[in-house]
């Protein structure tokens, strides 16, 4: 449940554009490029989307108020948490930052990370106090990190200091601070600040306490599987960042000896033998949870947590929803597969490229490729990253939180989502281009599907280069590694590289897998990924609505009735909307088609919108009103409709001089 603050002030702000991309986040962006050109419609769609995200939409100018660590560039910007949260949030800036920021826009990075630091009375640094004690620890991973990619040593002396004071106000907190009973730290899971993401107990029944979690007496002592782990990640990189900094011997053993002690705790309290998984929470009075955490499960696996044999049996026993990996899992009593928590059973796109960054390092290229390719489908189906996905139907959805006996708050997701997007970039860059960070230098473990196609990234800045990276073949296994043409060796790139260079891999080893189900290896199937669906080359006879690529603000919903599939498509109220529709042709042959479309249209009068063929525009179309509800679905054809190729793309769109509004269910040709 993240804190809302929309406001008529923001709304001004943004009418008047003063969120602006200040130049110091304006440089060139990266761009991607599949040889493959069903990749490129899905992947390389959601990849721009995530960089105008990031870059553009969520990059606002300096303001002072976040300046309370002294640190900030009044030249620069910083990175807000997304559409219905104009600020960074400390979580948010540290994931955000960890995930792309610091790697695309190293200035901009910093500056995100110094807004969310502040002073204590003494004029320390410390990471801003609040109620959610796991964003201030977080924050310590993010920075580390942002000095790996940028070797920026100033950055890394005032990040230290900030870590190490925040670390000693944790270990010393009355409240969610240190529990020497069981060597955990207590205080809500990383994720989870909305009580609709714990089972009763701590909850109850009704949540009758808080819609938020640290008012639960139960949420502020228990222990969390995410949490303990973001400390351990902390400890680690405060003995990574002493040791660099030539501080002294001890005092980095003393991060290592708290480290090593919080890892054998969590091993010994959280580790489940009889599932194969970690538990999610431990109760003060020693109640066990053996519950799912997404994050938990990543956190185990990519911190180091997890032994091989575990990392393995977490591979082989999580539960994933079809449209991604669950926050928690499964449905508390009090929610349903009809009425999903917020923060339960439920997909937040964070959670996703976690787990996807995870399954990247375990090596499990299959289930790698499909998080990222459901991610792909909800950005492209839904015109950009949504804060939550019901994670059975796909549908945006912001889930559902009690505050009673009888009343379920349904929640909006909102658009626009920063961790959202830069969870994606994360999936691409450190998943598929298998770019990992040291001090050294930037050294590459691809990850490369079959199916997917050669790829080639360009225009990545790294400290004093500029490279373009070309993956060929799939797999996992590196054939060749060559640096302008040259073998080079460690598969890496030093940190001491400057100006334009090409780095060229060569992969093998991808397993021949079917990732849709159609009997086609990935390899020789052109729609082993399509945007919008879960698997399968849909038929250009009937074209659910909710598979099309869309943009402009239209999105799925299910909120009447009569609709087929498992949504209908809305958003299509103002000029720039459109909905493409891909159909994928037994022959490439030219023809003349008829489109039927079904659609519906409780305004007052017929509606209009602009019928486009592989973007060249067609003519006007109408749909007259079906009825006074929207419940109620007509069709309309359209007859003489040109075709070429075996992937022709049809798009509706509302475009100048159309009335549009209306909402859309399917399509069909022939």
């Amino acid at each position: 449940m993240r804190k809302r603050v929309r406001s008529a002030l923001f709304a001004t702000v943004l009418a008047c554009g003063l969120i602006a991309t200040p130049a110091a986040a304006a440089a060139a962006a990266p761009g991607i490029e599949f040889a493959n050109p069903a990749s490129q419609a899905l992947f390389g769609t959601a990849y721009q989307e995530a960089l105008d995200n990031l870059l553009r939409t969520n990059t606002i100018g300096y303001d002072a108020k976040y300046d309370k660590s002294g640190l900030l560039d009044p030249d620069t910007g910083i990175v807000r948490a997304g559409g219905g949260y104009n600020q960074p949030w400390t979580r948010d800036a540290s994931i955000n930052s960890w995930n792309a920021t610091s790697l695309l826009s190293p200035a901009l990075a910093r500056n995100t990370l110094w807004a969310v630091v502040d002073k204590d009375a003494g004029g320390a640094l410390r990471v801003q106090q609040d109620d959610q004690q796991w964003d201030q620890v977080v924050w310590a991973t993010a920075a580390w990190h942002h000095y790996l990619v940028t070797g920026d040593t100033a950055f890394l002396g005032d990040a230290y200091r900030a870590t190490a004071n925040t670390l000693t106000i944790r270990e010393h907190a009355t409240t969610a601070g240190f529990n020497a009973k069981y060597g955990l730290f207590t205080g809500a899971s990383f994720f989870n600040d909305g009580i609709a993401g714990y089972p009763a107990p701590p909850a109850d029944a009704t949540e009758s306490v808080s819609t938020g979690s640290m008012p639960w007496p139960g949420v502020a002592s228990g222990m969390y599987l995410s949490t303990n782990e973001v400390y351990y990640a902390a400890y680690v990189n405060a003995a990574n960042m002493a040791e660099k900094l030539g501080r002294p011997g001890a005092e980095v053993a003393g991060y290592r000896t708290k480290a090593n002690a919080l890892k054998a705790a969590i091993n010994d309290h959280f580790w489940n033998a009889k599932t194969g998984l970690y538990n999610y929470q431990l109760l003060a009075d020693g109640t066990r949870g053996a519950y799912q955490e997404g994050t938990g499960l990543a956190f185990a696996l990519f911190f180091g947590v997890a032994n091989p044999a575990q990392a393995r049996s977490i591979v082989a026993n999580a539960r994933e929803m079809t449209w991604g990996m669950p926050d928690t899992f499964p449905n508390w009593a009090r929610y349903s597969d009809a009425q999903p928590g917020r923060h339960n059973a439920i997909v937040w796109p964070l959670v996703q490229g976690l787990w996807a960054k995870a399954l990247a390092g375990q090596g499990n290229q299959s289930a790698f490729a499909s998080e990222v390719a459901r991610l792909a489908k909800l950005a492209d189906g839904n015109s950009g990253f949504w804060e939550i996905y019901n994670g059975n139907n796909g549908v945006v959805d912001g889930g559902y939180q009690r505050l009673g006996d009888t009343v379920k708050f349904h929640w909006g997701s909102e658009p626009d989502q920063t961790w959202s997007a830069t969870a994606f970039l994360d999936m691409i860059h450190t998943g598929l281009f298998g770019l990992t960070f040291t001090d050294r230098g930037l050294v590459f473990t691809p990850d490369l599907p079959a199916g997917w196609g050669d790829v080639t990234l360009r225009n990545l800045r790294y400290r004093n280069a500029t490279l373009t990276i070309a993956l060929h073949g799939a797999g996992t296994k590196v054939g060749s590694f060559t640096i302008d043409g040259r073998p080079a060796p460690g598969n890496a790139v030093p940190a001491t590289l400057t100006g334009d260079h090409t780095v060229s891999i060569t992969l093998t080893g991808a397993a021949a897998g079917d990732r849709d189900g159609d009997g086609v290896p990935d390899a020789a199937d052109r729609c082993a990924d399509t945007a919008g669906t879960v698997g399968g080359c849909p038929a250009p006879a009937h074209l659910e609505a909710e598979d099309a690529l869309n943009t402009g603000g239209v999105k799925t919903n299910v909120n009447h009735t009569g609709y087929s599939g498992r949504a209908f498509l809305d958003g299509l109220w103002a000029q720039g909307a459109a909905s493409s529709f891909t159909l994928h042709r037994a022959s490439s042959d030219p023809a003349t088609t008829a489109l039927t479309v079904r659609y519906a249209n409780a305004n007052s009068d017929t509606r209009t919108m602009t019928l486009s063929v592989d973007g060249q525009r067609l003519r006007q179309v109408s749909f007259p009103k079906v009825s006074d509800s929207w419940d109620d679905w007509g069709t309309v054809t359209f007859g003489d409709v040109p075709l070429s190729g075996r992937d022709p793309v049809v798009t509706l769109s509302y475009a100048p001089g159309d009335t549009g509004s209306i909402n859309l269910d399917w399509l069909a040709a022939g």
